[in-house]
């Protein structure tokens, strides 16, 4: 099998990043508003983060998209807080470090876009993935930032890039 790759997300990649987003977060239990499985941009996420200081990534393996992950502006925030957005990995793609590629990625894509630091929302179930933010460097808030709408999520964490 070929190894697994980070690249820029194509409009051919946008139904199977919806599917990804909409399963993963399903399986959270992170349904209906007040989550980003309803964020508008889901169905076309290449157009969504086409804009400036945004970049979206999909993580691939022979042909098949099996996450997505990216960064955007802060909404309702300071202009060198990025955030990140829509990172998630299909359960055949976990525990390969698949994550923390993703991560990685997405960080320096926020560093070379200008960002200074980079928020998070996440949900308590999604305990693995608190854990790699706490292992690069995020740190707990106590409370939310800016204005996503994500009032489903209760976690949220901060970066110094």
């Amino acid at each position: 099998m070929t190894e697994p790759l980070i690249r820029p997300i194509r409009a051919t990649d946008d139904a199977a990043v919806a599917v990804i987003i909409r399963e993963v977060t399903a399986s959270f239990g992170a349904i209906g508003p007040g989550y980003a499985s309803s964020d508008p941009e889901v169905g076309a996420m290449s157009a969504a983060y086409d804009g400036a200081r945004s970049a979206c990534f999909v993580l691939e393996q022979g042909g098949r998209v099996l996450g997505c992950g990216g960064i955007a502006p802060l909404a309702g925030g300071e202009p060198d807080v990025c955030e990140l957005r829509k990172m998630y990995l299909l359960p055949e793609a976990r525990g390969r470090g698949l994550g923390e590629r993703m991560l990685r990625h997405c960080l320096e894509a926020a560093r070379l876009c200008g960002y200074r630091r980079c928020y998070l929302e996440t949900l308590s179930g999604m305990e693995i993935a608190q854990k790699l933010y706490l292992k690069t460097g995020f740190v707990r808030l106590a409370g939310p930032l800016g204005a996503t709408g994500h009032s489903g999520c209760n976690r949220h964490y901060l970066l110094e890039l």
